[in-house]
């Protein structure tokens, strides 16, 4: 099916899908999505793979944290590494609903001036109401790279590590928006400009 972002890449060589139904309505999942970043909430992917592939960050947060969930804007940035290194941009969002996210900055240091490689992909989160409070999560990710070999690393890479790391941030997602009630604690340094800075 069609979901919200998907003109934003035109003619994409690398899409991944993946869903899971979670027992809560939209507005209880929604503010799992907006707290979500490098050093901010994390992605809710289990402890093990933020510890082996991403020592440098945070754990993912357990917990709602009111200094970390914000309303998200067009326009606003999601840092996704290290200040100045990979970041995406809100595309489109519409509460408790439709969460679009697009990158053109996830490329190794150096790999644009010296190869002229590319990358442009959007992250799609679509939350759909069904009966007895229940919604069902989509995430879509639409991506289009060059020259060849860029796109033939990350099909040989990024796909596989997507589908690792997608279905455990929608396992975590799902754990954390059945608890009951959601937990709002405050642990971290608010969130300031410089948290996001590109």
């Amino acid at each position: 099916m069609r979901l919200p972002g998907d003109e934003i890449v035109a003619r994409p060589q690398l899409r991944t899908d993946h869903a899971i139904t979670i027992d809560a309505p939209p507005a209880e999942i929604w503010p799992w999505l907006t707290q979500m970043g490098w050093q901010l909430g994390g992605y809710y992917t289990p402890e093990w793979v933020d510890r082996l592939l991403f020592p440098p960050n945070w754990p993912s947060l357990h917990h709602l944290d009111p200094a970390l969930t914000r309303d998200l804007a067009t326009g606003d940035t999601i840092p996704d590494g290290p200040p100045g290194t990979a970041w995406y941009v809100v595309a489109e969002v519409n509460a408790p609903h439709t969460l679009v996210l697009r990158s053109s900055t996830h490329l190794p240091p150096g790999w644009r001036d010296r190869f002229g490689a590319t990358i442009d992909w959007t992250w799609s989160l679509r939350l759909t109401e069904l009966s007895d409070r229940r919604t069902r999560l989509q995430s879509r990710v639409r991506g289009r790279t060059a020259p060849w070999w860029v796109t033939a690393i990350y099909r040989a890479t990024i796909v596989p590590a997507d589908y690792i790391m997608a279905r455990g941030m929608l396992r975590g997602i799902k754990q954390r928006a059945e608890s009951r009630p959601p937990r709002r604690l405050s642990g971290r340094p608010p969130l300031t400009a410089a948290a996001v800075d590109r």
